[in-house]
Formats: C-alpha cells, sequence, structure tokens
C-alpha cells in the first residue's frame, strides 16, 4: 500500500463530514424526533384523557390514552421499512431529512386539534391518525441517526460517536418538560400550584406542539449541510446495494434481526416505565386525597375501584423527573468510551443484569411512606437509579445494532430490529403497567416484575450473539456472493 509519494497530503483522507457536523447531525434531529415524543407522552398523562377520552373513568380514560401512545410504536415498523428501503437504496441523508420534516409536521398539527367536545370521536381519530405519522417517523428517523454517526466515526470511536444520537433521547425530555413546566408556571391556578391550571388544558398544552416548528428548522438546516458517508459511497461503488434490501435482510440476516429486536427489548421496557409510568403513578393521588377531593365536589367516590399513586404534584414530580434524566444523558456519554474499550456485548449484559435486580426494588422505592420528605427522597433515588441504568444500556445501542448488519442492509435491519422491539416493549409497556398497577390495588411491585422479565429476555439473546466491536464497516459491506446484483 505504500508509495513514493506516501507521505504527500491526500484529500481523500479528508472526512467528507466533518466530526463537529457529524456530532450535531446526528445529536440535533434526535434531539427534536424525542423532543416530538416526549411532548407525546406528557399530554398523553396529563392531557389527552381528559380533552380526547373522557370515559367517566380515570384509569380507562388514562389506558385509551396510552392505547393511541402505543398505536405509534406499530407505525415504527412500517416506517424503518420504508425509510430503511430508501436509506439503504439511495443514501442516508435525504431519508433523514424526510423523516424529520414526517414528525415535525405531524406534532405541529396535534397542536391546531379540535378536542372531544367540540367534534366528538374524530377528535380522537385525527389525533390518531397524526399519532401514526409520528411513529411512522420515528421508524426511520433513529437508524439514520445513528449510522451518520457511526458510518462516519474514527476508528475505534464507533461506540463513543453512536452516543450522540442516543443523547437526543435525554436532551428531548429536558426540553419537553421544560416547555410544559414553564408554561404551567406561567398560567394562573385559582387551586393552587399543585393542581392542573385550567388555562393549561384550554391552550396551554398546544404550546410545545407549535414550538416544534421551530426546532424542525433548526434540525433541517444543520442535516441538509450532510455529504454521503464513505462507508455508503463505498458499498454503491463496490455493487453492494440490492434493489430491495428489506427482501435481502430477511433472507440472510432473520437472524440478527431476531436478537436485535430482544438485544433492545429490556432497553424499551425501562424507558416507558420511568418516563410515563412513572409520571401516572407518580402524580395520582392517594386514596384519601381522591375521596376528600370527591367529596368537596359532591361527585361519587368508590374506594374499591380506585387506582391510588404517590400523590405527588405535576409540577414536583417533573422536576424530580428532570434530575433523573441528568443522569440519564450523563450515562450515556459514559457509556460510549467503556464500549469501546470492552465491548458492547459485556457491557450490556452487566447492566442488563442490574436492570434485572433493579425491578425487583419497585417496592422498597415507590410506596408511600409516613413522612412525606423520606417518600419524595425514596422516589428521587428511584428516578436516578433507573435513569442512570437507561443510560447505561442505552448508549451502546447506537453501535451495537448496527454493527450486527452489513452497509447495504443496515439501515433496514437496525431500523427493523429497533422498531419491532418498540411494539413488544414501549407499545406494550404503559398499557401493561397500568393493568399491572390496577391488578395490585395502586401497588407497582408487579410493574418491576415485568422489567426484570424484559431483561431476562434481552440477557438471552446478548448470550447467543457475538461482540462486534472489531467489525470492520470497509470489509462488511454486504457484497457476498451476490455482490453483482
Amino acid at each position: 500500500m505504500s508509495s513514493p509519494t506516501a507521505s504527500a497530503p491526500s484529500p481523500t483522507t479528508v472526512p467528507a463530514n466533518p466530526r463537529s457536523r457529524v456530532i450535531t447531525a446526528s445529536l440535533v434531529g434526535t434531539t427534536i424526533e424525542f423532543y416530538d415524543f416526549y411532548v407525546y407522552a406528557t399530554a398523553a398523562v396529563l392531557v389527552f384523557p381528559i380533552l380526547f377520552f373522557p370515559t367517566g373513568n380515570e384509569t380507562t380514560a388514562l389506558l385509551a390514552s396510552f392505547g393511541v401512545f402505543g398505536a405509534a410504536m406499530v407505525a415504527r415498523p412500517l416506517g424503518a421499512v420504508v425509510f430503511g428501503h430508501f436509506g439503504d437504496k439511495f443514501g442516508r441523508k435525504a431519508t433523514l431529512v424526510a423523516s424529520l420534516l414526517t414528525m415535525g409536521i405531524a406534532t405541529f398539527l396535534i397542536g391546531f386539534l379540535p378536542t372531544f367536545n367540540d367534534i366528538g370521536l374524530w377528535a380522537a381519530l385525527m389525533l390518531l391518525i397524526l399519532r401514526l405519522a409520528q411513529g411512522f417517523a420515528l421508524g426511520g428517523e433513529w437508524s439514520g441517526a445513528a449510522l451518520v454517526a457511526t458510518e462516519n466515526a474514527p476508528a475505534g470511536k464507533r461506540a463513543w460517536y453512536g452516543t450522540f444520537p442516543q443523547l437526543g433521547a435525554p436532551l428531548g425530555f429536558i426540553i419537553a418538560n421544560t416547555i410544559f413546566l414553564l408554561i404551567n408556571f406561567a398560567l394562573p391556578h385559582p387551586d393552587g400550584p399543585a393542581q392542573r391550571s385550567e388555562a393549561f388544558l384550554a391552550w396551554g398544552w398546544r404550546v410545545p406542539f407549535l414550538f416544534s416548528a421551530v426546532m424542525v428548522i433548526i434540525g433541517l438546516w444543520v442535516r441538509l449541510r450532510l455529504v454521503e458517508s464513505e462507508t455508503f459511497t463505498k458499498a454503491e461503488a463496490k455493487g453492494a446495494i440490492r434493489k430491495f434490501p428489506l427482501g435481502e435482510t430477511i433472507r440472510k440476516h432473520w437472524w440478527q434481526l431476531i436478537l436485535g429486536t430482544f438485544i433492545m427489548l429490556a432497553t424499551y421496557v425501562l424507558f416507558y416505565l420511568m418516563t410515563s409510568f412513572t409520571l401516572s403513578y407518580g402524580t395520582k393521588a392517594a386514596t384519601e386525597t381522591a375521596r376528600t377531593a370527591a367529596e368537596a365536589a359532591g361527585t361519587p367516590f368508590d374506594a374499591a375501584t380506585y387506582v391510588p399513586g404517590l400523590g405527588f404534584g405535576y409540577t414536583d414530580f417533573v422536576i424530580m423527573q428532570i434530575i433523573g434524566v441528568v443522569f440519564f444523558g450523563i450515562f450515556t456519554l459514559l457509556s460510549g468510551p467503556v464500549a469501546d474499550a470492552i465491548g458492547r456485548r459485556k457491557l450490556l449484559l452487566w447492566v442488563t443484569a442490574a436492570i434485572a435486580l433493579f425491578g425487583l426494588t419497585f417496592n422498597v422505592f415507590l410506596l408511600p411512606q409516613l413522612d412525606p420528605m423520606f417518600t419524595g427522597a425514596l422516589v428521587q433515588a428511584f428516578l436516578i437509579f433507573g435513569f442512570m441504568l437507561m443510560g447505561a444500556t442505552f448508549g451502546p445501542m447506537g453501535a451495537i445494532l448496527p454493527e450486527l448488519f452489513p452497509t447495504n442492509v443496515r439501515y433496514t435491519g437496525s431500523a427493523i430490529s429497533y422498531n419491532v422491539s418498540s411494539i413488544l416493549g414501549a407499545a406494550l409497556a404503559p398499557i401493561v403497567a397500568v393493568a399491572l398497577w390496577a391488578a395490585t390495588g395502586g401497588q407497582p411491585w408487579l410493574v418491576g416484575v415485568y422489567l426484570t422479565g424484559s431483561a431476562v429476555l434481552t440477557i438471552i439473546a446478548l448470550a447467543l450473539s457475538k461482540e462486534t466491536k472489531d467489525v470492520d464497516y470497509d470489509d462488511n459491506l454486504g457484497l457476498g456472493e451476490t455482490g453483482s446484483l
């Protein structure tokens, strides 16, 4: 490979995408996408059960709201197939721009929706359609961002680069919930600051959805400056690109699809329990508080069917969640260098085992105590521990899932694994958690057992997989025996 002019600088050695552009494009886009998703998740707990699903029963209204929330996860694999097809066939850049636009437009339009009182069931149907569009877009977003990061990463730093699109999850959460908090603080609260503002229910909830338009414009500006990764252009030049990437993926890489799906499972279940379920459980009034409120309002109250929570005010609990999510972000970044040093599989085996143990502690941390301050301290510790584990497991996913597949089907394969897992984990987790919470009369221990079971399945998948740290993208283009196709 040496030559008399080897010491002379060559233009081909200069990365097509500078490091700062790669990091910014992968981080900004996923931050916006997760912001949009979190805005909906927060509204699904606080607003939509009241405005779009007024069933007359708090638990069934919450389940209906979470049902529409979970419907987006069903659309995500379809988005993975469509965006994966175009991403593997024509390149990553245009696909990333399209997914961002789709998500941004759907989120923006939710901010204009009429409610159940305006148009009846049509309001819920329109919300469902836009929620499906959100899920469809996110189905293509994550994998494209992960590929931009890892396919442009220097040798030995793929997991480190792969943590930057992952960092969009905690950043999106913090931005979305901070905006909700600021709106909540700014509006009048006639019944006290711990109660929901009527102005918030009337129009304040719409502002975070409308604000997404500003973030999308920023994201588009960053992503339009990208050029295609050298890994993809090399696969294209060598004839590795397939006419139908999905068929190639299913035919030749079905085992990697299964492994990737279950490797991601515990991460998804933990993620949605720590965000959606804990917000529902933490802000649901205790039985006596709910009874007193019902008597004051002159409405009937049935303690036998009421499912109690911890009774925190919305503002207080979201601030506690944001504190926990800061640790989510820190441990996401820390996981990258560790995964590069010891391997993705070894790190994830240890972290997933810790998640399984964590699932057995729900009744230790999440039951009300005699001293409300002690209850708050336990819940805050729970949120910090859970989000630390979330960062440690979520960070390496930006590297390990793409590394399971060759370049010519990497977008499709990683996207399908990531998003099919979203059905098994994210779509079902909030619904299963609420049902288990109700089944135990308000105790969370069965929800924790559910998390432990998911972690066991992920440990099995990791045990059956191979280490991917040393996979060479340049030698893993997907040519095989059909390189001329």
